[in-house]
């Protein structure tokens, strides 16, 4: 059966159909009607139709969005994309393409994406971290996505540092309403306005990473050993409740390769075992594990409970 998954981001909404075994046959990308509900809902079943006319085949369907179904009102909640939220997405979805359609947050469909057929194929827990100008996660469990009764599960960038240090403070405020929070250390824009505030350096990351690696800036190197540490910190967090078999990195700031040695280095300090087995992966596919994951929802064992 042919699988179609749609990620709807907030400036470009992507389509990708794959065969059973995973081979992409159609991608496509066109820009988010941004601000416009009934046209990304137009949109979204316009991609879908064409895509299914091209390949001559039609096709389960499934959807990444920034946000999450409430299992209150079955509206979208949480969405940076803030003119899908108290919509009902999926039934609207429904109705324009005359199916059933999955839904699930981008995190979890990345999650999945890399559970299934990425840097943690064949791995049991599987977290699937975003770094980016957010941070987010999705959990996968025996090739299932979990969303839990609130539909929340992953969330992690909106819990406190732990372990905050003098570096730390004062704790920053979060558009979330709360301070403190995990995404206000580690986003990509957390990061430069750290490097400014405590190094006095007006750098991007991957300038910070590029500069540290060199061996010539002092002031990057600090930078660095304080995002590793802190990313270090959270991660310990999430071993000691969930314990996955592996930690897969997204987002842009998953490009950097420090990461992947410097934060296993540092987290021993902050989990409760004496060894850390758990493997800190960079994504197989990149940034095409959202969509990729859209598409994953309708694979055997793989439904996730808000879009079903």
């Amino acid at each position: 059966m042919l699988r179609i998954g749609v990620d709807l981001g907030g400036t470009k909404t992507e389509i990708v159909a794959l065969s059973t075994r995973g081979e992409v046959l159609l991608r496509q990308r066109e820009a988010t009607p941004r601000g416009d509900y009934a046209a990304s809902v137009a949109q979204i079943g316009r991609m879908v139709r064409a895509a299914e006319a091209e390949l001559g085949a039609s096709a389960t369907v499934g959807v990444g969005t920034p946000g999450a179904l409430s299992a209150l009102t079955g509206c979208m909640k949480n969405c940076n994309s803030v003119w899908l939220n108290g919509r009902p997405l999926k039934a609207d979805l429904e109705r324009e393409l005359a199916r059933p359609v999955r839904l699930s947050n981008d995190a979890n469909c990345f999650a999945l994406s890399e559970a299934i057929d990425g840097a943690g194929h064949g791995a049991r827990v599987v977290f699937g971290v975003i770094l980016g100008t957010g941070v987010g996660a999705g959990l996968v469990v025996d090739g299932r996505v979990l969303d839990g009764p609130n539909r929340i599960a992953g969330e992690w960038g909106h819990n406190p540092l732990p372990l905050p240090a003098a570096a730390d403070l004062p704790l920053p405020a979060c558009y979330c309403g709360r301070a403190g929070c995990i995404e206000r250390y580690l986003s990509g824009p957390a990061w430069h306005e750290a490097c400014l505030r405590e190094q006095g350096f007006d750098l991007q990351p991957y300038e910070i990473a590029e500069r540290a690696g060199s061996g010539v800036c002092m002031a990057a190197q600090a930078s660095l050993d304080t995002y590793l540490d802190r990313l270090a910190r959270s991660l310990a967090g999430v071993i000691n409740i969930l314990d996955p078999d592996v930690i897969v990195l997204g987002g842009g700031l998953s490009n950097i390769a420090a990461l992947y040695e410097g934060v296993p280095a540092r987290w021993g300090r902050y989990v409760f075992s004496d060894s850390v087995l758990t493997r800190l992966a960079a994504p197989v596919h990149g940034d095409s594990s959202g969509v990729r994951g859209a598409a994953w929802l309708w694979n055997e064992g793989a439904s996730a409970g808000a879009g079903d």
